[in-house]
Parts: C-alpha cells; sequence; structure tokens
C-alpha cells in the first residue's frame, strides 16, 4: 500500500508545470544592448559622408604593413601607439612653427581650435567608427595632425623655409616613410578639415601660392613623378570632390574622360585570359604614352597600356585604394577595376616578364613571381562588378577576338613555328626538305607516265 502511495506521487510530479523565472539583470543587460547604437561599424558609415574606415581583417591578414602606418599617426585610428612616438614629437614642432608664424598677425592657438570645432560633428561622421575621444580632445588631434601635414607641405613645395638640417629631410628615409603613410586607408583625416587649417594659416603674399591641392600632389610627386600639367588638370575636380589625402591622389589617376563620362552598365560580359593565351590567340600588348595607368585601350588585336611602376610606393597605393571602393558604396570602383584587369593578365611569372619584356610593368617591387603575387592578391576578397566596370567594353571586344576560331589557328601557328629564329629556321628547314621530297618523287614516277 505504501509502495502505492509513492507511485501516485512520482507520476503527479512529473505534471507538475515548473514556471522558469528570467533573470533581471540579464534582461536589463539585453534590453540596454539593444538600445545601443552600433560602435565598431557605426550607423554613419553607410552615409556618403563616410568616408575613412577599417580596413577589414581579411585584407590586413594579407599584408599588415601595406594598411598600417609604420612612423606616423594620423587621426583616431591609430593615435598614441607607442611605435608612433617618433614623429608624434615632431608634429608638436610643426605646430608651433605654424603658430608663432601667423601670431604676428594676430592668430593665436586657440583661434585654430575655435575654427575646427565648428567641424567636429561633420569630422566624427567620416569615420566609420564611434571614437572615444572626448571634444577637447578630438579637436585637439584635428588641429595638430591637420598642422604637421599643412606644413609638411609647405616645406616640400617651398612656400616656406626650414632649417636644412631638419631631421623629417635630413634623413632620407623618413620623409618617404612619411608619404607612404599618409595614402593609407585608416590614417586619414578629413580634407575640408586641412583645407580649413591651410586657409586660417596663410599669410600675408600667400594669396599667389600654390593651394593645398596642388601643394599635396607635387608633395607626392617625389615618389610618383608627374607633370605639373597633370596636376592643374585635375586641380579642379579634386578640390570639390577630395575626401582626404588618399582619396585625392587616387582621382588625380583617373582619367578625366572617366570622370566625365562614368562606366554604363551591360547585359553581359565575362574576364579575359591571361597574357600567355592572349598572346597565342594573336592579341599582343602594346606599351603607350599616358598620364594614367588606368587608361587602357584596346584597338584591332592590340592592348594598349600605360607603364605601371611597381615599387614600395605604387603597391600600397594600390592596395588602399581598393580598401576604399570596398568600404565605400558612394565611389566608383576604378582601382578595383584595374586590380582585376591585371588580376586577370597575371597567372605566373612568365606573364609578368612578357608584360615587362614589353615595357608595361617596371618593375622595381621585387622578382616576377612577387609581382604576379601581388597582382594575385590585389583583389583578394574585393567585389566587383564586371556588367559596370569601365573596362567592361574592352573584356567584350577582347573575348570576341580571342574566341574567333580563325584568329586562334593562324597565331598558333605563328606563334609555334615564327615565334625564335630557331623555331623559324626549323620550320623553314623542314619546308624545303618537304618541296625537294615533291621533286624527287615527282622525277622518281614521272618516267613511268612518260618514257621517252
Amino acid at each position: 500500500m505504501e509502495q502505492n502511495s509513492v507511485v501516485q506521487r512520482e507520476e503527479k510530479d512529473q505534471h507538475v508545470l515548473r514556471i522558469w523565472d528570467v533573470n533581471q539583470v540579464q534582461l536589463a543587460s539585453m534590453e540596454k544592448r539593444m538600445s545601443a547604437m552600433p560602435r565598431l561599424l557605426s550607423n554613419s558609415a553607410g552615409q556618403s559622408s563616410c568616408c575613412i574606415f577599417r580596413v577589414p581583417q581579411s585584407q590586413i591578414d594579407i599584408d599588415q604593413k601595406a594598411y598600417h602606418p609604420q612612423i606616423i599617426s594620423i587621426g583616431p585610428y591609430h593615435y598614441g601607439k607607442q611605435n608612433l612616438q617618433m614623429i608624434q614629437e615632431h608634429k608638436w614642432r610643426f605646430l608651433g612653427s605654424i603658430v608663432a608664424r601667423t601670431r604676428t598677425q594676430g592668430l593665436g592657438l586657440e583661434d585654430y581650435l575655435k575654427a575646427i570645432k565648428p567641424l567636429e560633428v561633420k569630422a566624427r561622421n567620416c569615420y566609420s567608427e564611434v571614437l572615444d575621444f572626448n571634444t577637447d580632445e578630438f579637436v585637439e588631434m584635428m588641429v595638430l595632425d591637420g598642422c604637421f601635414i599643412i606644413e609638411l607641405f609647405r616645406i616640400v613645395g617651398k612656400v616656406i623655409q626650414t632649417d636644412p638640417d631638419d631631421p623629417i629631410f635630413a634623413v632620407s628615409w623618413v620623409f618617404i616613410f612619411l608619404l607612404r603613410d599618409l595614402i593609407k586607408l585608416e590614417n586619414q583625416i578629413p580634407f575640408f578639415v586641412l583645407q580649413t587649417l591651410f586657409d586660417l594659416s596663410k599669410m600675408p603674399g600667400e594669396e599667389t601660392s600654390p593651394t593645398l591641392v596642388t601643394l599635396a600632389l607635387r608633395a607626392f610627386d617625389y615618389v610618383i613623378d608627374r607633370p605639373d600639367e597633370i596636376i592643374e588638370q585635375y586641380h579642379s575636380y579634386c578640390s570639390q570632390n577630395g575626401k582626404h589625402l588618399l582619396d585625392l591622389l587616387r582621382t588625380s589617376f583617373i582619367p578625366t574622360t572617366l570622370l566625365e563620362r562614368p562606366p554604363k552598365g551591360k547585359t553581359s560580359t565575362k574576364v579575359i585570359q591571361c597574357v600567355s593565351k592572349l598572346r597565342r590567340a594573336g592579341i599582343q600588348f602594346k606599351v603607350v604614352k599616358s598620364d594614367s595607368f588606368l587608361d587602357i585601350k584596346y584597338r584591332h588585336g592590340v592592348i594598349e597600356m600605360p607603364r605601371v611602376t611597381m615599387d614600395d610606393f605604387t603597391c600600397p597605393f594600390l592596395l588602399n585604394c581598393v580598401a576604399f571602393e570596398q568600404c565605400s558604396k558612394h565611389c566608383i570602383k576604378y582601382m578595383t577595376t584595374y586590380a582585376t584587369f591585371m588580376d586577370c593578365l597575371i597567372n605566373t611569372f612568365k606573364d609578368v616578364e612578357i608584360l615587362c619584356d614589353e615595357g608595361i610593368i617596371e618593375n622595381y617591387f621585387g622578382t616576377d613571381g612577387e609581382v604576379s603575387h601581388f597582382f594575385n592578391i590585389l583583389g583578394k576578397d574585393s567585389g566587383f562588378d564586371i556588367l559596370r566596370c569601365f573596362l567592361a567594353e574592352l573584356f567584350d571586344d577582347v573575348n570576341e577576338y580571342y574566341e574567333n576560331n580563325w584568329h586562334v589557328q593562324l597565331a598558333s601557328f605563328k606563334y609555334t613555328y615564327f615565334n625564335t629564329p630557331w623555331s623559324f629556321i626549323s620550320a623553314l628547314a623542314a619546308l624545303i626538305l618537304l618541296i625537294l621530297t615533291i621533286f624527287q618523287t615527282f622525277f622518281t614516277i614521272y618516267p613511268y607516265y612518260r618514257p621517252s
């Protein structure tokens, strides 16, 4: 009897509905997280005002040095890093030089801070992250970094004189590394901040001096040699559209024909083959003189390409341009298209060797294999719309020529028998032997049909 009552109690316990109590601390924490704004990729990151981004980790893993500054931090992303303190001290020296010069005109340090304070919200919206700087810290950083850049450009442009023994310029590697760091995507401040500080710090007599855009582009001529006509040609467009120094330099490489006529969408197209295969199909490569390596054309079986110099400045510049275009949906992906185009052309070091022989690639970067590897990773993990790129028509025309069977057969014959002097001599000897054999056969058979 007692055993039956125990069984009944166990069955009754199995049908008891137990109510789980929500942890109120956890609930409050979840409510707080739902109402919080994203910080690492803020809501402003998708707006047209946002132009300074963190490079995706997948690209950082490929080549960290190409994206992270080596000797100077500009802006908030790398502010305070220990390995960047050497030039941080010189920023204050350059700021002191500007303030000392303009103080004779009644402009002190407080005037620079007051000029940037109204731009704080606009400047913060240029960054894809919510920045952990209060107003005073943020304004100070903008003034310090901005004044260093414009003072650097004024010295390089010989607008002002500096001590010949200034270590920034006397130690040769420092200035080159500075220029490399100034074009890294994570190392930017908005161009309108630079322009405000530049205009404020003008001295009497500088009305006829070069503009900030001109000084900036001329400074980069130390690593990318281009004539002054190019700078003046892009001056107006860059002044109105340049978002920061990287974008300014990037825009100066886009042919004016593309700036005036953005690429239109196409119905269908596909990528092209590598250099080796295209040559076997009869397509030739020719180096042409142009102000931009993006000025690529295709005419009657010939791909015309301007020379591109591969060195320790061009390579990180291209990487950061592609990263900028990938992060910003509001700019046309010219550099991404070029990266994809070169990735299509180059599969192995042999393709690089051919382009070097044609004078299209000037290699100061490393071996042909290293250049090949660079172009293969340049567009890695990058979104690319082939239907809307500025080379879509070229892709179509090259593929049409390549898929023409008659062209392929003729080119294959030429490549096989006339590519080198030895193959030509061998083919000629075989032809002569064939002709002699035909004659011998003819004179052997002929007497049987026409006896004397």
